[in-house]
């Protein structure tokens, strides 16, 4: 099983970033996919989540108007569209799989995103 982000980086205040997790060695279009992140210091948070095959999202409160989850089951890549962003957006962010089959969750490495003037 393999998950891998892309798309991070350094963004000033107020810009946007694109995250991509391209999966691999599972059912993605069967998995609930979500993304997490932890800030230095802090513990991991929940951002997005999307089920599939795509019907439902949910955000935390923290990132609702200004983060976007979508999925391509035809790819198997989830993304995050981030919007707006703020400083204290800055975190590694991963991506996770819940696969509704075998009700195991996997994690990928994750990406550096950071905000800053």
């Amino acid at each position: 099983v393999q998950l891998v982000e892309s798309g991070g980086g350094l963004v000033q205040p107020g810009g946007s970033l694109k995250l991509s997790c391209a999966a691999s060695g599972f059912t993605f279009s069967r998995a609930d996919m979500s993304w997490f992140r932890q800030a230095p210091g802090k513990e991991r948070e929940f951002v997005a989540l999307i089920t599939y095959p795509g019907s439902s999202t949910n955000y935390a409160d923290s990132v609702k108007g200004r983060f976007t989850i979508s999925r391509d089951n035809a790819k198997n890549t989830v993304f995050l569209q981030m919007n707006s962003l703020k400083t204290e957006d800055t975190a590694v962010y991963s991506c996770s799989a819940l696969s509704t089959l075998s009700r195991i969750r996997y994690w990928g490495q994750g990406t550096q995103v950071t905000v800053s003037s």
